[in-house]
């Protein structure tokens, strides 16, 4: 409950008379337990020294009321002097007011209501007891979490609305007037109400964010962010500068954003949640710097919470810095090891180190320790999300029917993820080259989800597996919607170029190209383009592509290991191709191809501990590669170890035969069913002897 305070101004509502104050002897016999008055209180007869009197003995017990958590023996002490102060001076009709407040504080609702209906009824004028009806309806709207009343703010919007219209210079009103008919929805009475504050007080704070929050639910955006940039100008505050930031997160104006909440964290330096919103902010432009700078400033104002270390980590993860995340998360651990977000990260970051039956451990652990019998809406979304991870690491380690049925709980939880869950199952049977399986379960969910593009997305992926090329194009095109178009033009090439339609994959990137508008755009282009090109085996063309990608994005990891490895391939200027993929490397570290890639280049260099090094890691993070198994069978023969030789090309073959059928290159199988077959005959010679 609110504390009752008084409004210094109302005592002056007596001296202003200019009357001391004094009181007769029968005053003066109160009850022992009454607090002292001031010694320049006097005895008197007045009635307006008396009622002065009962009004300073009446402040004095609300104030021990409120010191001592609303006692119900000092509110009714305060409730009768303010009464006998207003008996003995009928001037003092805003001790309504008084009066109302204590019995709000006190939990009495219904009291000060009567209170303030009764002094109506004797003046329907009477604005103080307007007032104290308008705060009480305004105290039972509701809002944080409970439910919100509509009744109580009409009630309340009328009370105030009468105040405005009674005594238009009470700028408290008509922002209250504004406030409520926001609440309602009323956009164009509420700009009226908070344009007549900001008439009468040009720079008043609540009048300019709630006009600015006006704008903003239109979606003017600039029109809110200018008034609360002359806010922050005028009046530096705070809560403009978080309004502000939030406008610009609006805009996706990232670093603007950051810098209103940084400073908005250092007008209030105890709030860090501005602090958060600003490192946040400063994550999503891209400044993984300055966000980790107030992330560890955070962590050093609060040791002992564990989340700056989470969201420092994340960010690491995000940088593809794996070793700097796993000691911010271990200190998280360290921190609270209960924390569910920090054991789901850990439980992430593991997989991402190729510990994927640890990371399952992990994540079902985080699903135990937030298990309840009910859960609410923000909860069943979480654990939906926990389960949807689940399922992904379950795939990912080729436990698919756990996988399918981790989906399926997620589906469970939340109906509204029910279109993602199903194109998780289904990508979990194509992957599972369950084709039979897959097909059925997409055929029932574009029946239920018959336009949502992620069906249709999974669609298209499953009919490209089985090499089905003009139905998965046909399931894309029906994707373009003048939004993604170029994302969708160049899925259909990829799928163009995986089915070997080579002229048409070149024709859609053309067009393609023409809906390009930036140097991001472009470089997505080039980069298809050049992977087309060398399919064909039309390298220099492939390697210019390259070339456009890295000269708009000189940190396009992708791009560097395509072009290093398409040279090491070739065996031509290995030095070149090892410093391109080593830098694709250093970017993305755990990158499973682009290790392969790196194990290969040192072949080419004759570099072989280095290659059965890079070439094994490169195995712990996928384990089914057909190409890897492949190279490394390559290394282990150059090194004369022909039975771990023969074991690679074996299990590269094996991974081939659980390809998808358009995956499959055949040309590939036959050199590795040649090398195996060789490997074979060497053995036998070179054991021949010995068995004689």
């Amino acid at each position: 409950m609110p504390h009752f305070h008084f409004r210094s101004l109302r005592a002056n509502v007596f001296l202003a008379a200019g009357l001391t104050a004094t009181f007769s002897p029968a005053y003066a016999a109160q009850k022992a337990d009454a607090p002292a008055l001031p010694p320049a209180i006097k005895q008197s007869s007045s009635p307006k020294a008396a009622a002065y009197y009962h009004y300073s003995l009446g402040h004095l017990y609300a104030e021990m009321a409120a010191s001592y958590g609303n006692r119900s023996d000092y509110v009714n002490k305060a409730i009768d002097n303010f009464r006998l102060a207003m008996k003995e001076d009928p001037e003092a009709g805003f001790l309504v007011e008084d009066i109302s407040e204590l019995y709000l504080a006190a939990g009495r609702v219904k009291d000060a209501v009567e209170e303030a209906q009764s002094a109506l009824k004797t003046d329907p004028n009477d604005l103080a007891a307007h007032r104290v009806l308008a705060h009480i309806y305004r105290s039972q709207i509701g809002g944080d979490g409970s439910r919100t009343n509509e009744g109580m703010i009409h009630r309340a919007l009328e009370q105030f609305q009468f105040i405005a219209d009674k005594d238009p210079k009470d700028v408290e009103s008509l922002i209250m007037v504004g406030g409520l008919n926001r609440m309602l929805e009323n956009s164009v009475d509420a700009e009226a109400a908070f344009k007549k504050a900001l008439a009468i007080d040009p720079d008043n704070e609540d009048a300019l964010v709630g006009l600015a929050g006006v704008y903003g639910e239109r979606g003017d955006t600039k029109a809110s962010t200018d008034l609360l940039e002359r806010l922050a100008t005028k009046n530096p505050s705070g809560r403009a500068y978080a309004m502000l930031g939030q406008n610009y997160e609006s805009m996706k104006e990232w670093a603007l954003a950051a810098e209103a909440f940084k400073k908005a964290g250092e007008l209030e330096p105890g709030q860090e949640e501005f602090n958060y919103e600003a490192a946040l902010d400063q994550t999503k432009a891209g400044n993984y710097d300055d966000a980790i700078k107030l992330y560890q400033d955070i962590a050093a104002a609060k040791p002992l919470e564990a989340d700056p270390y989470l969201r420092m980590a994340l960010i690491r993860e995000e940088q593809k810095n794996p070793e700097e995340a796993r000691k911010l998360i271990d200190k998280a651990k360290e921190i609270d090891k209960f924390n569910p977000e920090v054991r789901r990260a850990d439980a992430l970051l593991l997989a991402d180190e190729g510990k994927l039956p640890e990371a399952i451990t992990g994540m079902k652990d985080v699903l135990d320790m937030t298990a309840k019998s009910n859960y609410d809406p923000a909860q069943k979304a979480a654990r939906a999300r926990f389960f949807e991870e689940l399922g992904s690491l379950y795939r990912r380690n080729e436990q698919y029917d756990q996988a399918v049925d981790a989906f399926k709980q997620m589906s469970s939880l939340d109906p509204d993820e029910a279109n993602d869950a199903a194109a998780e199952i289904i990508d979990t049977h194509r992957q599972s080259r369950e084709y039979a399986k897959a097909q059925q379960e997409s055929d029932a969910a574009l029946a239920k989800f018959p336009n949502d593009p992620t069906i249709r997305s999974v669609r298209a992926e499953l009919f490209s597996d089985e090499g089905k090329t003009d139905e998965a194009v046909a399931e894309l095109r029906k994707m373009l919607n003048g939004k993604s178009d170029l994302e969708v033009q160049l899925r259909i090439a990829e799928t163009y170029q995986k089915g070997h339609n080579f002229s048409e994959a070149a024709k859609t990137l053309d067009d393609a190209d023409k809906l390009a508008k930036d140097d991001r755009s472009h470089a997505s282009v080039y980069f298809t383009r050049g992977a087309l090109f060398e399919r064909q085996k039309k390298f220099d063309l492939a390697e210019k592509e390259f070339r456009r990608v890295l000269d708009a994005d000189p940190k396009n990891a992708s791009a560097l290991n395509y072009l290093g490895y398409m040279l090491a391939d070739q065996n031509v200027r290995l030095p070149e191709a090892q410093d391109y993929i080593k830098r694709a490397v250093d970017l993305e570290p755990t990158n499973y191809a682009f290790l392969d890639s790196l194990g290969w280049v040192y072949f080419r260099l004759n570099k072989l501990d280095d290659a059965e090094q890079q070439l094994a890691h490169s195995l712990q993070l996928m384990e089914k590669d057909p190409t890897i198994h492949d190279h490394l069978g390559d290394v282990y023969f150059k090194e004369g170890k022909l039975k771990q030789a023969i074991s690679q090309w074996q299990s590269s073959l094996k991974a081939w035969g659980s390809s998808a059928p358009s995956d499959v290159e055949p040309e590939e199988v036959a050199k590795v069913q040649k090398k195996l077959d060789g490997a074979r005959v060497k053995l036998a010679k070179e054991e021949s002897p010995k068995r004689n």
